[in-house]
């Protein structure tokens, strides 16, 4: 794992383009990177009032900050030709499962078709180096006996969340060995697939760690969907190092992604997911930050809405080839999004709290 000055000596003056930088993971990459001295230019929908994003006030640091959608084409085509990127992480998404059901065409339309808008664009874009794609770590087919999950293994989707996100992965595959197999971004396009990620600033609906913090500020009652639901927990940290390891590791052009399987997606993708011990059942995590924090809870059950049961992720490749590690278990992590929580509301800068905890998580041995 890379320390500050490491990472400063690479990230420094780059020219970085986010998608979504207004979002959870955005916030706090733009956030990372803006520390690194990299020169930032930020295209996604326009930040709801209360978000990370404005209570970090980033847009200050940023190069370019554009809000629009990813569907609009033209614009996203001129802003990356201006900006003249030489790294690109692809964040902007309909990231909910929830709301996937109650609008499905624009979740297929933001997750699949703003993909391959990027995709075209690029293609034409000499500057480019290296190439992040998020998608998630639900585009793998679920089997029975709740096995842990590599990259090569068969992708599916149910929910149109999770269909949308194979779709992505699917548009990403025929574009590498369709149009990128001897281009200058031949070995530097990936996708990046990482678990249920927290983290101080999460302000979305539908999530568990959101919704209970929610609860806590406001003395409300929690509702929990899916109690005995299992997913691989992880702090918002550990995926985005993550992402800066793979986007150097392509940069650099010194990727092993060598196969011409046409099937095998294993070549382009990481997961990167948290260690077996963060693998834990919705109602644990109730139960652990309650015992921290007091708040009230029932459980509701939701029959209309089909979501995976099992979730684990084997981030072993990302681990060898990248020298990646999840560095925070679930208690850490729990705790520091706690801590970020009660560090904002006694005034304390949302900007200031991230930098903080990004210098506490590279200083973990």
């Amino acid at each position: 794992m890379e320390n500050i000055n490491q990472l400063e000596k690479f990230w420094s003056k780059k020219k970085v383009f986010i998608t979504g930088h207004t979002g959870f993971k955005g916030s706090w990459l733009s956030i990372i990177l803006t520390y690194l001295n990299s020169s930032v230019n930020g295209f996604s929908l326009k930040p709801k009032k209360n978000s990370l994003f404005n209570k970090s006030m980033i847009s200050k640091n940023l190069k370019s900050n554009t809000y629009a959608n990813i569907n609009d084409i033209k614009k996203l085509q001129k802003k990356i030709k201006q900006c003249k990127p030489e790294i690109i992480f692809h964040l902007a998404a309909q990231p909910l499962v929830l709301d996937s059901y109650k609008d499905p065409l624009k979740t297929f339309n933001t997750n699949i078709m703003g993909t391959l808008n990027l995709l075209e664009i690029i293609r034409k874009v000499k500057s480019v180096k290296s190439v992040v794609i998020i998608t998630t770590d639900k585009v793998y087919k679920i089997t029975k006996n709740n096995k842990i999950y590599k990259e090569f293994d068969q992708l599916g989707g149910i929910d149109p969340y999770s269909a949308s996100k194979v779709g992505a992965e699917i548009v990403v595959n025929s574009y590498i060995k369709s149009f990128f197999r001897n281009s200058n971004l031949q070995n530097r396009i990936s996708t990046a697939r990482a678990g249920n990620v927290i983290g101080g600033g999460d302000f979305s609906e539908n999530r568990l760690i959101p919704d209970i913090i929610y609860a806590i500020n406001n003395k409300k009652k929690l509702n929990i969907r899916n109690p005995d639901h299992v997913r691989p927990w992880q702090h918002v940290l550990d995926p985005l190092m993550g992402y800066l390891f793979l986007a150097k590791k392509q940069y650099d052009n010194k990727s092993d992604n060598k196969s011409d399987n046409k099937d095998d997606y294993k070549e382009h993708a990481w997961n990167f997911g948290p260690n077996k011990g963060n693998f834990k059942k919705v109602i644990d995590i109730v139960k652990y930050i309650k015992k921290l924090q007091n708040f009230e809870f029932s459980v509701l059950k939701f029959k209309n809405f089909k979501e995976t049961n099992v979730l684990k992720l084997n981030s072993i490749k990302a681990r060898k080839k990248l020298n990646w590690l999840s560095k925070w278990n679930l208690a850490q992590s729990l705790e520091k999004t706690l801590e970020w929580n009660k560090d904002t509301k006694n005034g304390i800068s949302a900007k200031d709290i991230c930098e903080r905890q990004f210098l506490m998580y590279l200083n973990k041995k």
